[in-house]
């Protein structure tokens, strides 16, 4: 028997400026007035599906039962497919493009069970143009799933194992330490990599970090300590455990992000280090003598 929901989480890059937020919401509303909407985020980069799937994976632990409704669709309108997959015996069910939106954070519920192509237009509005499925067809997915529609009467069943991966980066081992990267720079400048608080719990609590600006092939070296709050870093640059237990480079009520000009994407590597020197250095990658 299908379970009804009244809640609704939704993501997007639609930001706040324009309509389409509103607009998706009050589909849902029309269709099922019980519903609420949570807003987990609308500011994600736009068509960053990366930062799109990190940020949902981020709230996947804290989000009620209900539907997740994540769009960050640049290939709307083409053949990619619109989809909805349950998770936790249904007590969950993620809706969005098949696009490796979604898969990161379906992988910290429990996995997929059962998924659907969005293709059923009974369950879809009459849609001008081919270019608002957050509006045409995510949005009726959303609600018709939250009135106990059957996931399946929304579209024929796929393999979940067919879905498209995930676009979370992992680190991988290098040397004598490990090379990650900077997954999520927040609004104060804390930049956090993929790497956790347990992957190197066995280094101490001095590491060796190296950090490289892919738009300027600039390298720096420091030397950081792991703390778990942002006094402890007592000056300069810190490794801070995180709110969601990852390491961020950090400084105390300033940007990290600023001071070693460091985004999204830039690379990092890390390992042991017992010597507690401040090292910087600038190398130009690929540059020969």
């Amino acid at each position: 028997m299908a379970i009804k929901f009244d809640t609704v989480s939704f993501l997007s890059d639609y930001g706040t400026s324009d309509e389409f937020v509103g607009v998706v919401k009050s589909v849902i509303a029309d269709l099922a007035p019980h519903v609420r909407v949570i807003d987990l985020v609308h500011e994600i980069a736009p068509f960053d599906v990366r930062a799109g799937s990190l940020a949902l994976a981020r709230c996947i632990p804290y989000v009620p039962q209900g539907v997740i409704l994540a769009v960050i669709d640049p290939g709307v309108g083409s053949t990619r497919r619109g989809v909805a997959i349950s998770v936790a015996g249904g007590t969950g069910i993620f809706v969005g493009p098949d696009n490796g939106l979604l898969p990161g954070a379906i992988r910290l519920a429990g996995g997929a069970e059962e998924a659907v192509v969005l293709s059923n237009i009974d369950y879809q509005l009459a849609a001008p143009g081919a270019t608002f499925a957050g509006r045409d067809i995510f949005a009726p997915a959303a609600a018709h799933l939250c009135n106990g529609v059957p996931l399946r009467e929304l579209g024929e069943p796929i393999d979940p194992g067919l879905l498209l991966p995930g676009v979370i980066p992992l680190w991988r081992e290098e040397d004598d330490g490990l090379s990650g990267e900077v997954t999520w720079v927040d609004r104060f400048g804390n930049c956090q990599l993929n790497v956790s608080a347990d992957d190197v719990a066995s280094w101490g609590s001095q590491i060796r970090v190296v950090v490289v600006n892919t738009a300027t092939s600039e390298r720096v070296t420091r030397s950081l300590r792991v703390v778990e709050n942002f006094s402890q870093i007592a000056g300069g640059l810190g490794l801070v455990i995180d709110s969601y237990g990852m390491l961020s480079i950090c400084v105390d009520r300033g940007s990290a992000a600023i001071e070693l000009q460091l985004g999204s994407g830039d690379l990092v590597t890390l390992a042991p280090d017992t010597s507690g020197r401040i090292i910087t250095t600038k190398v130009e990658i690929g540059r020969k003598s």
